[in-house]
């Protein structure tokens, strides 16, 4: 299985031959209504090589034109073909998502594509005394996609006082790295291994 990133970002010959290839700097505000966890907004900022064909094609175009709309709507139909490439996790269960975003858009920041979303929750669960674990990342690992710091992981004002962000990113054996490492652009790793996964940071969302 290859990334569905492959296509989204139609990467460069010249990508480093180690995986992952591509990165993506990412950052998330929960989005509430009362008490209801309704949804995310993400912000994602992919590397100038990653960015390099999509800013080629948008050109001298204005934000917002219809040059930005459409190259928005395809990396946005690749993102939704992969679940947001996010997981939500309550009691156990996984929560559902809507298929289609509220909103979405991309844009340029220097020499660096940035696209931005809310991920709208199917069943918009409470939040009061309740915890969340939410993971984004590439199943293949062909794109690897990080969290800075908790500093990118924001609440709205009226939460702040009773709920909080926890960031952890894992710690993967040296096993696991050097395999990762020995892939090469043409390489996949099996499907079932999941190798994504097993380097995606874990953010918890506990409230009381």
């Amino acid at each position: 299985m290859k990334s569905a990133f492959i296509t989204l970002l139609m990467l460069v010959s010249a990508a480093a031959c180690a995986h992952p290839h591509s990165f993506i700097e990412m950052k998330t505000e929960l989005l509430a209504e009362g008490d209801t966890f309704t949804g995310l907004k993400m912000n994602w900022t992919m590397d100038e090589i990653t960015s390099a064909d999509l800013l080629y094609d948008a050109g001298d175009a204005k934000p917002g034109s219809e040059v930005w709309k459409k190259l928005a709507a395809e990396v946005m139909a690749n993102v939704l073909g992969q679940h947001y490439f996010t997981e939500v996790w309550h009691n156990g269960q996984r929560v559902k998502f809507l298929n289609l975003p509220k909103a979405y858009s991309l844009a340029r920041s220097g020499n660096k594509a940035v696209l931005e979303f809310i991920l709208p929750l199917a069943d918009p669960p409470q939040l009061a005394g309740q915890r969340f674990e939410m993971l984004t990342f590439d199943p293949t690992y062909f794109v690897d996609m990080t969290y800075s710091d908790a500093r990118a992981l924001s609440l709205p004002p009226s939460l702040q006082a009773r709920c909080a962000f926890a960031l952890q990113t894992p710690e993967p054996d040296s096993g696991l790295k050097q395999y990762a490492l020995s892939l090469d652009k043409a390489d996949a790793p099996p499907e079932q291994m999941d190798l994504g996964r097993q380097f995606a940071q874990k953010v918890t969302l506990t409230c009381h």
